[in-house]
């Protein structure tokens, strides 16, 4: 006897899985090396730390009770000590909501600021998890492009004075995901004017701003305007399964936000906020722990860099990582690169086709590669596998 269920919600129509998502399930053999993934090194996770932390948390049966919506005091304070040093001048812990990793933020903050039909304008190519918050919220996408300097702001000038009032204008601001270029000191300075004269939030995602290789990411977008709602986390620096995020926001954001969580999760998880809190708090330790990753990471991002570049010369061009995970790539001899990824998998390496990132233009010949959980020599023959894939296809 077959079921006959309910439909369900009109909002699922225009959603679809994440690509990078589906494709990491073909990615989990052991054969393939992958430059597809957008994670962290597990082996450069503080695990000794960490333990020493969680023993620190559990030795009060107290501490593993339900905490506060926006979050563990304690926590939200060393976040607006944190803050506060970032943007020059004092955050108010009023103004420091915890969430579920810096994703839900995000998506708590499409159901305070959106209206269904509510325009937003984000970066072409765009991070994929915040295409899926918006798609969900019903909103009404425009994309503006990026170069070399981050999002063009003389497209969104134009989208301006042609009459667009976007509700919110989403930009990763540092070491962006997928493009790995950064947003101009003058560019940040001219978005908060924008925001400010046309009355939009901008909301600055940036989970990748402290790992700059070599100098640190321009002052925050939120230190021009009090209309940037300020996003990051703990992930990158620390571990994912903290899922300790953060958002800075008007205390007015926060305290709608706070409505939202707590018909969502009633609150985070009090046990992996307090060893956040531990480890974020334990200053000299922190420093040296996140230089130790830049200086791996950094190196793995000049070996990716340096090998795509002999391998295919002039039949490539590439960002330049200067801090971040990615390297966004463009073929210059007509690639497709969605048709090339099933020769590259045979060959043994993976990426994203730049089409997973596309709103107004395909990417049709762009790959995003990933350079942090492989070493040197690995990242080499990645490379030199992706190479062997692009000459088969070459003479099909």
């Amino acid at each position: 006897m077959s079921a006959h269920f309910p439909p369900l919600a009109r909002r699922l129509d225009g959603l679809r899985s994440s690509a990078i998502r589906d494709l990491l399930k073909l990615t989990s053999r052991a054969d393939i090396i992958s430059l597809a993934g957008g994670l962290p090194d597990a082996a450069l996770m503080p695990r000794d730390r960490i333990a020493a932390a969680a023993d620190a948390a559990l030795s009060d049966r107290s501490r593993l009770q339900y905490t506060e919506s926006p979050g563990w005091g304690p926590l939200r304070e060393v976040l607006a000590a944190r803050e506060s040093a970032r943007l020059g001048r004092a955050v108010p812990v009023d103004e420091i909501f915890v969430t579920h990793g810096s994703q839900q933020a995000l998506s708590l903050l499409s159901e305070v600021l959106l209206d269904p039909g509510a325009l937003v304008v984000v970066e072409d190519p765009a991070y994929v998890g915040a295409l899926q918050v918006f798609r969900a919220a019903g909103a009404r996408i425009v994309a503006v492009p990026l170069d070399s300097d981050g999002m063009r702001l003389d497209v969104l000038r134009e989208l301006l004075a042609a009459g667009e009032r976007p509700a919110v204008v989403h930009t990763v601001s540092n070491f962006h995901n997928p493009g790995g270029v950064t947003l101009a000191p003058a560019r940040r300075q001219e978005l908060a004017n924008l925001a400010e004269r046309y009355g939009f939030w901008i909301i600055e995602d940036d989970p990748y701003g402290e790992l700059w290789f070599d100098r640190p990411a321009p002052a925050p977008v939120a230190t021009y305007s009090p209309n940037t709602i300020r996003l990051s986390s703990a992930s990158k620096i620390l571990a994912p399964s903290l899922r300790a995020g953060w958002m800075i926001a008007p205390t007015q954001v926060c305290r709608a936000v706070e409505l939202l969580k707590q018909g969502a999760d009633l609150c985070g998880s009090a046990l992996t906020q307090q060893i956040t809190a531990d480890l974020l708090a334990d200053t000299d330790w922190l420093a040296a722990h996140i230089d130790s990753v830049r200086q791996v990471y950094g190196t793995r991002a000049e070996s990716l860099v340096a090998a795509v570049r002999t391998a295919f010369g002039d039949r490539v061009t590439t960002t330049d990582a200067s801090g971040g995970m990615f390297v966004w790539a463009d073929f210059t001899d007509g690639t497709d690169t969605q048709a090339l990824l099933p020769q590259a998998l045979d060959a043994g390496v993976a990426y994203v086709p730049g089409t997973a990132f596309a709103v107004s233009t395909d990417y049709t010949h762009s790959m995003r590669l990933c350079f942090t959980t492989s070493d040197e020599a690995t990242l080499t023959e990645a490379v030199a596998r992706l190479a062997k894939a692009h000459a088969a296809i070459a003479r099909l």
